[in-house]
């Protein structure tokens, strides 16, 4: 009869699971990334906290404006701010300007970037389209302070020192990155589609304005945001174009009256508001579009 020896082997370290919890839903509770929150809040309380200032700037006396309390709240609320602001800039001139050249920039950069992208992204493999693509991305490398001079002057010798012309720069001058997003974009798009389209006898123009256009609306949303915000916001530009200092728009109009505003900074500050009231509402209600734009141009 042999012997038999019997080994015993450790038993295997079973990996040890951490509890998940679950909600009443039955799906995983997952735990907010702490870093990540507190990024934000920062970022959020660098926002909101001059935006709090301006708001409680606007609202309040000159007396109360200058007792050195800026984050106090206004005791008691008052509009003179508002009413003196509104008379020393004109702002019914200024705001209407200033919205002409707004959706002459809009219109122009979504018509024209959405044409040249579409003819770049679906004939890439050409040299010219290719190159030309290349050219306007180089473009974005010329910012206008580099080429205020010259633009100042051709402006003067073409009868453009105005607010048209100011409109017409804006578009030139966002014609770069419209064009990187919408080929972006586009190149993306089923081209199956198109031809379909073509099929059933359409034209090149006809594909375009029935089939890819509208497929493009969420790009052509980001497209007119980044232009709105740009054109409405800019200073530089018409101050230096516009010739006539009473076709100015609202953030020129600001710079000229600032020494009026040195000692009331509630009309300062009501005028601050004014201006930057229509940036603000439009872009919280079209934010969603950015995102959603730049997203949707990103994955092919």
């Amino acid at each position: 009869m042999t012997q038999q020896t019997l080994t015993t082997t450790a038993p295997a370290q079973v990996p040890v699971r951490r509890r998940r919890r679950f909600t009443r839903s039955g799906s995983e509770e997952e735990h907010p990334n702490r870093g990540a929150t507190i990024a934000l809040v920062l970022c959020s309380v660098a926002v909101f906290l001059p935006l709090y200032a301006t708001l409680s700037m606007a609202f309040k006396t000159t007396a109360q404006s200058v007792n050195g309390r800026v984050f106090s709240l206004p005791s008691p609320f008052s509009t003179e701010g508002f009413v003196e602001a509104w008379r020393l800039t004109n702002f019914p001139r200024g705001f209407a300007i200033s919205v002409f050249v707004t959706a002459v920039t809009v219109v122009g950069t979504v018509a024209l970037s959405a044409l040249a992208a579409y003819a770049i992204a679906r004939n890439w493999d050409h040299k010219l389209f290719r190159w030309s693509f290349f050219y306007l991305l180089a473009a974005m490398f010329l910012p206008f302070p580099v080429l205020a001079l010259s633009q100042v002057k051709l402006t003067g010798m073409v009868g453009l020192a105005n607010p048209v012309g100011v409109a017409l720069l804006h578009v030139m001058f966002q014609l770069s990155f419209s064009v990187l997003l919408f080929t972006a974009f586009i190149r993306s798009l089923p081209e199956e589609l198109e031809e379909s389209a073509r099929l059933d006898g359409a034209s090149t123009w006809g594909v375009f304005r029935r089939v890819v256009f509208p497929m493009m609306a969420p790009m052509s949303a980001t497209v007119a945001i980044f232009a709105f915000l740009a054109s409405w916001n800019d200073f530089m530009m018409p101050s230096l174009i516009t010739a006539d200092s009473t076709l100015q728009t609202l953030p020129v109009l600001q710079s000229v009256f600032q020494t009026q505003f040195s000692s009331n900074y509630n009309v300062a500050f009501a005028s601050y508001l004014m201006a930057m009231a229509p940036a603000i509402i439009v872009y919280l209600f079209t934010q969603r579009w950015v995102m959603a734009g730049v997203t949707q141009g990103a994955i092919k």
